[in-house]
């Protein structure tokens, strides 16, 4: 069993077709796309189309309930961009997700931490950048998801793979769309991935393993 694993497409819809033209290549039985799908300057609207016409499982990500819930004078310019763009359709799609989603017995799926859209599961913002994130910031982050075995999160937008403390894989596939931004929660920060390559990861599950 494989499972191609994209997150943070950020309406990036080249770099998606890119993904998916590498993971079809490799062969995958699977798809799922931990959020932040949309929002951003590039192609919101038909990132979404494209989105709709799979059979992938979607999460919503941070900026999909932003889209969906921040008033006009509080919302950032890439939002208020996308949701210009989206179409009553598209939005409806978007109140279909959810934040985090049991994919099995075994894979926990969230955007940021099991916890909240928010909280970067992996990394850490420090003052003007990051940190990875310590065993016992992990644990804390894991509350809640200590019966999976595998859990998958986005938000950072830079790549990573960790075991907690117990043995669980925690993955971070990177960002197909967008590698490198600024943020201002729970202060300002910049994320920066030294490249403008398009990630992802795939999952491989082995009978006996």
């Amino acid at each position: 069993m494989r499972i191609a694993v994209v997150s943070d497409i950020h309406g990036n819809l080249p770099a998606l077709e890119a993904v998916v033209e590498d993971f079809k290549r490799a062969g995958v039985d699977e798809v799922v796309n931990l959020g932040d799908s949309l929002s951003g300057p590039l192609l919101p609207r038909e990132t979404a189309q494209y989105l709709m016409e799979t059979d992938w499982f979607h999460l919503a990500g941070n900026h999909e309930r932003q889209v969906l819930t921040l008033p006009p004078e509080r919302t950032g310019p890439s939002d208020a961009y996308a949701r210009s763009q989206l179409t009553e359709p598209q939005m409806s799609w978007i109140r279909q997700q959810r934040p985090v989603h049991r994919l099995d017995a075994d894979i926990l799926l969230c955007h940021g931490s099991p916890g909240s859209d928010l909280t970067h599961l992996l990394m850490t913002p420090i003052a003007g950048g990051f940190r990875p994130s310590t065993a016992d910031e992990v644990e804390a982050r894991l509350e809640g998801a200590k019966d999976a075995r595998v859990i998958c999160c986005g938000h950072s937008h830079v790549p990573a793979a960790v075991r907690s403390r117990s043995g669980q894989l925690v993955v971070n596939p990177g960002s197909v769309g967008l590698q490198a931004y600024e943020d201002d929660h729970p202060f300002i920060y910049k994320v920066e991935n030294g490249s403008p390559d398009a990630r992802y990861a795939i999952l491989e599950e082995r009978k006996g393993l």
